[in-house]
């Protein structure tokens, strides 16, 4: 069987089904709470249980809700974060050696377990707690970091044209966003039409369909080169191999070269931390008064980030003929800062569907910032880039996700926009950062015009 390069369906598959299952897992999670909080059956309607009234029992009990939902997610996010860590780090800088299929097979088969554990828990009405169990064992078989740093390393294998990489690697964040969106907002009409159960069979058949593909389907280059061919090592040499790869990374690297993949790492961090945890507290604020959305207009707002995805892949396409990627970066943070401070006060339907609008470019610091570290790096040393990244997308989100719900329930009960405004004000560390690069000596071509082949002769002058 002729076997294909093209990975883009394997993310698209894996993005829809994981994206259908999350905002239900959460709103499942919100509904059991609200159930053992009034202690009645949670009963779907065209308005969702929400009460306006401050001054009574059920908006104080609602509150309550909101309160240990944010908890109860950033306990399960931290259950299933060590052990996903470790496997991210090891898997995904393996890469380089064992080729890049483990990266995306083992994320795919923790992604299944988790959507018929789900399945299960939802038939026979489980305790919640077994969910901990859930996202630990998952945790093992990689997590989307995992998945996602296997499919760049992928990419940044296949393409050979720096263009090309930048322009790939945002079709990526564009399929991640348009699929999300989708999967969004599908997940109302999926929860109306066969509730929670079957629609957690439905992302579990979509996983096995994914799993058939990377095995059966898709060629591996990596796997098929001189690694491939070497005697086999003891579990201890791959380790030390493992973590010696990121270390001479940094070790061999010239000054320049190492200090630019750390400030491209850190600003890469901290915009992901302010990101992912402005935008996690979406649904939560959708559900509070005074939106009161219900299940299938919170479908209609996840759906509102295909927009988002569609405006920041084309904002990169062409920003990137006429402008530096540090420019491109700048204007998609300032983007996102005007996308928060407006859902900081949105107070209407209207008004929180039109906090896209500034919001249009948001994601395009994301694929700029890992094309920039893939372009600095050598061709062999894309795994170990990856490996970064993707551990620092693990822990970045974990403690995003962390700090965000538990400063969410700490704020609701005055002002449950608070959380927005933070994310916005800590934009101005990555801008911080940005400003400084601009400001020293180094030129804009010397961030991401760095290309494979003028850092292996600067290491040959160097050594």
């Amino acid at each position: 069987m002729k076997k294909v390069l093209c990975v883009e369906p394997v993310i698209f598959i894996y993005m829809f089904a994981s994206s259908l299952t999350s905002p239900l897992s959460q709103q499942f999670v919100y509904r059991r709470l609200w159930e053992q909080e009034y202690n009645s059956t949670f009963i779907s309607s065209n308005v969702s249980h929400c009460e306006l009234n401050k001054s009574s029992q059920s908006y104080i009990k609602q509150k309550e809700v909101q309160e240990k939902v944010s908890l109860f997610t950033m306990q399960l996010d931290l259950t299933g974060s060590v052990p996903s860590l470790i496997v991210a780090f090891v898997i995904v800088a393996n890469g380089d050696r064992q080729g890049r299929k483990r990266s995306l097979v083992l994320p795919s088969i923790g992604a299944l377990i988790s959507s018929i554990s789900l399945t299960v828990i939802s038939y026979f009405s489980l305790s919640l707690s077994v969910l901990f169990v859930v996202a630990f064992i998952t945790g093992l078989f990689g997590s989307m970091a995992t998945f996602l740093g296997g499919g760049f390393a992928f990419i940044a294998d296949v393409c050979h044209d720096e263009k090309q990489k930048t322009t790939r690697i945002a079709v990526v964040d564009l399929i991640f966003g348009v699929v999300s969106g989708l999967a969004g907002l599908s997940s109302g009409y999926f929860l109306r039409g066969i509730g929670f159960t079957w629609t957690f069979v439905t992302a579990s058949l979509l996983h096995v369909v994914n799993i058939i593909y990377i095995i059966f389907l898709l060629e591996d280059i990596v796997g098929a080169s001189e690694f491939q061919h070497q005697a086999p090592v003891s579990y201890k040499e791959l380790l030390r191999e493992t973590f010696s790869g990121v270390y001479m990374l940094f070790k061999t690297a010239p000054c320049k070269k190492r200090i630019l993949i750390i400030v491209l790492l850190f600003t890469f961090m901290t915009y992901f931390f302010t990101m992912i945890g402005g935008t996690s507290l979406f649904t939560l604020y959708e559900l509070d008064e005074p939106l009161c959305w219900n299940e299938v207009y919170i479908g209609y707002g996840a759906a509102a980030f295909t927009s988002v995805s569609l405006t920041s892949f084309l904002g990169v396409y062409l920003f990137s003929k006429c402008l530096k990627d540090i420019y491109i970066v700048f204007i998609g943070i300032f983007s996102y800062i005007g996308g928060m401070v407006m859902a900081a006060f949105a107070k209407t339907t209207l008004l929180m569907f039109l906090v896209r609008v500034p919001s249009l470019l948001c994601f395009m610091p994301i694929p700029v910032l890992r094309s920039m570290l893939s372009k600095v790096v050598l061709p062999g040393e894309q795994g170990a880039v990856f490996a970064c990244i993707a551990c620092l997308e693990v822990v970045t989100g974990t403690i995003s996700l962390s700090v965000f719900n538990l400063l969410y329930a700490a704020t609701v009960a005055w002002f449950s926009g608070f959380s927005f405004l933070l994310s916005a004000g800590l934009c101005a560390i990555p801008l911080a950062v940005l400003c400084w690069l601009l400001c020293t000596s180094w030129n804009g071509e010397d961030l991401a015009l760095l290309v494979p082949e003028e850092v292996s002769s600067i290491e040959s002058v160097d050594s």
